[in-house]
């Protein structure tokens, strides 16, 4: 079960979110269509936001970019200090390797949830229990850099600016935080946290998505927003190349001979769009989906937009999704919905509530394609063309059990689409503010990373031990 404290501090959330769901609802005037096309993507009022920093603090830079000039949707990227040794990563070995460390053998497990210690397994769900993870959990790469440049005199970092031509090219993961839909930030304290410890562990770069909320903007906005940031990255990409193509940033004018009046302006128009990080060191081929709660339903839309774009969101390709106790729900419950409809944090009510909020008063249906991903109707392409689908669920999460059928369904197809369960864990575990430090938490992170690197490594499969 989980701790006192854990529950004492769940009827608080639950009275604070119960009040502002009901103040969204009596005053439509103020809310609803206030913040127009332009739209709200955080509330200050509610949460407490981290500054981004472009040096390498605690081994992440980060920077917002608002990338749509008729909303408000932006990014928060998030770059490990690992893109700065390229060499240095490719040639030195892991600093550790499943069963070098004894304490390492009963603690780690199979992606797919092959048991070695303290870990069950039925249908196709794993379930895993909590260690103490202080000791033996680590950064799969274990490398930094304090190098290029970086530091001014007094040893403190200046903003990262790549520099040169000879760049490590990261996988991008593309991050949608939770909050039902009516609150929560991409520059939030706890989804900055998140998402350094993401970055971190998997060795890839976050864009962290800040997207429209409702009651302002209601359905599609949200989806709609999730897969503007794909097309973006497909449009930095390729003015990427564009800018390559054209000579350097740094004055590749000098070499073009021909013309140079008109390749100016196509050159500097191209390097005023291009994102530095991303030309420097993103890799969009292997891009990967992670959403917490109602994210897991945006990026769980953006994947399937994606695999109906197919080519042409080239060159981005969703190799992977990861779906964090989805805010899936349907007009029929199920076993955990009536066991565990007054559960903690979210429970079942406050929870349609927010569906209420964010779907218009004639699409409102629990049985939306938004809502239940099991809906007959639901459109988009067939499940077996679906990214490999990790879905991570709680014990004590009345939402766990329409996942898990989600996660059945495309097994049935085919699809990789193993399910973590963690014991005794609530909604929003390993991403709520007050649970971020936990072992769960971290446990869970790092069990992300090792079955995320099974489709984003270039060097095979070793880490899906």
């Amino acid at each position: 079960m989980p701790s006192i404290g854990v529950k004492l501090y769940s009827v608080f959330f639950k009275f604070m979110l119960k009040h502002r769901l009901q103040n969204r609802f009596q005053n439509p005037g103020s809310n609803v269509g206030g913040g127009g096309s332009f739209g709200v993507t955080s509330r200050p009022e509610e949460e407490t936001v981290a500054a981004a920093n472009p040096s390498f603090t605690d081994g992440v830079a980060t920077k917002d970019i608002h990338i749509d000039p008729l909303t408000l949707v932006s990014v928060r990227i998030f770059l490990p200090d690992t893109c700065l040794n390229f060499s240095e990563t490719l040639s030195k070995p892991l600093s550790r390797v499943a069963g070098s460390d004894p304490n390492l053998n009963g603690l780690r497990r199979s992606s797919y949830g092959s048991a070695i210690n303290n870990v069950s397994s039925s249908n196709g769900v794993t379930v895993k229990h909590a260690h103490n993870q202080d000791n033996y959990r680590r950064n799969s790469y274990g490398c930094s850099s304090d190098g290029v440049g970086l530091k001014s005199e007094n040893g403190t970092y200046r903003g990262y600016n790549p520099m040169g031509n000879n760049f490590r090219k990261l996988p991008v993961m593309i991050q949608f935080h939770g909050g039902g839909f009516v609150s929560g930030s991409n520059d939030s304290e706890s989804n900055d946290f998140f998402c350094r410890r993401i970055s971190k562990l998997c060795d890839v770069i976050v864009l962290a998505v800040g997207y429209r909320l409702a009651p302002e903007n209601k359905y599609p906005a949200a989806y709609d927003d999730g897969l503007k940031v794909l097309h973006w990255l497909a449009k930095q990409s390729n003015l990427a190349e564009c800018s390559k193509s054209l000579g350097s940033m740094q004055g590749g004018g000098a070499d073009l001979r021909k013309s140079d009046g008109q390749w100016h302006v196509a050159d500097a128009f191209g390097a005023s769009m291009v994102e530095p990080w991303l030309a420097a060191h993103g890799d969009p081929s292997r891009c990967v989906l992670l959403g917490a709660s109602c994210g897991g339903n945006i990026a769980d839309y953006v994947a399937r937009k994606a695999v109906e774009a197919g080519k042409l969101l080239d060159p981005v390709k969703v190799v992977a999704q990861v779906l964090m106790y989805p805010y899936f729900i349907g007009s029929v419950p199920t076993h955990s919905e009536i066991k565990l409809s007054n559960s903690y944090f979210y429970d079942k009510a406050m929870c349609i509530l927010s569906w209420k909020l964010f779907l218009s008063e004639e699409e409102f249906n629990l049985d939306h394609p938004a809502a239940n991903p099991l809906v007959a109707d639901r459109g988009g392409p067939p499940l077996k063309q679906m990214p490999p689908t990790l879905t991570v669920v709680a014990e004590h999460d009345w939402m766990r059990d329409r996942a898990i059928a989600y996660s059945e369904e495309l097994r049935k197809v085919n699809v990789d689409a193993p399910v973590l369960e963690y014991k005794d864990q609530v909604h929003e575990f390993a991403t709520l503010d007050i649970l971020l430090k936990t072992p769960q938490a971290q446990a869970c992170a790092e069990d992300i990373a090792i079955w995320v690197k099974k489709y984003i490594s270039l060097r095979g499969h070793e880490f899906s031990y």
